[in-house]
């Protein structure tokens, strides 16, 4: 049973042998560049699938230049087609500053007393009950409640992501996403984007801002080490959703 866990360690210190010889050996030379390959031939390599719209027949005018369907020097080359690309420009500035304050005092006393009770407060009796007393009962209460909460919050988001046209309405209005992935050494910054568009709103150069977006779904976000370290772990999760205090 222990022998696993030893060839385990020795793997890993061995590992870790052979990567600082390799840091020592390229003192002071320059990182080298991966060689240029094919990408199909990569283990796990998936053919990218698409929304294309459907295949035109193609059509030949006799005695003309032009071929009908083809990209014209003065066709609209802006996106309206199922699987045309466009490009967001996200341009999210948010701030909220919220404050608020509440406070509550309430207090009450009551007291009861029976200072005379058809002379009993006089005999023996009286006097073991406590009859005659200025102040047989005597209650006081008192409440205060104060709260106080406070909310600031400033984002900004200002980037451009290339989107896809993945439905076209019967309106004519253009169904877009788009997602963007970037890794720098071991955190993955992602953006998502996802909406309505009307074409009327994509400009010339086949761009469209996120603020004319409809049903705009925008996600901006990281995955690795650095978001992992910041988040809590999954025991202190579990604990704060069951934990009714």
């Amino acid at each position: 049973m222990l022998r696993r866990p030893l060839l385990a360690a020795a793997l890993v210190a061995g590992l870790g042998a052979c990567n600082t010889a390799d840091r020592l050996a390229n003192v002071g030379v320059a990182p080298v560049l991966s060689a240029i390959e094919d990408p199909t031939s990569q283990p796990g390599y998936k053919p990218v699938r698409m929304p294309m719209p459907d295949i035109q027949p193609v059509s030949y005018a006799p005695n003309s230049l032009w071929r009908t369907g083809s990209r014209a020097f003065f066709k609209d080359q802006r996106a309206a087609k199922l699987g045309d690309l466009l490009t967001v420009k996200v341009n999210v500035t948010d701030q909220a500053n919220l404050a608020n304050e509440t406070k509550r005092s309430r207090a009450a006393t009551e007291s009861f007393g029976l200072p005379n009770a058809l002379g009993l407060e006089n005999n023996v009796i009286g006097k073991t009950f406590g009859v005659g007393g200025s102040a047989l009962l005597n209650l006081t209460s008192d409440t205060s409640n104060e709260g106080a909460g406070s909310i600031k919050r400033a984002e900004s988001v200002n980037t451009n992501v290339a989107a896809v046209v993945t439905q076209v309405l019967p309106n004519g209005n253009l169904v877009v996403e788009g997602k963007q992935e970037i890794r720098i050494n071991f955190e993955v910054r992602e953006l998502v984007v996802a909406g309505v568009v009307r074409p009327e709103d994509i400009e010339s150069d086949n761009t469209i801002a996120s603020t004319k977006i409809a049903q705009a779904r925008i996600a901006y976000g990281g995955r690795g080490q650095i978001t992992d370290v910041q988040q809590p772990r999954y025991g202190q999760q579990i604990v704060d959703i069951l934990l009714p205090f």
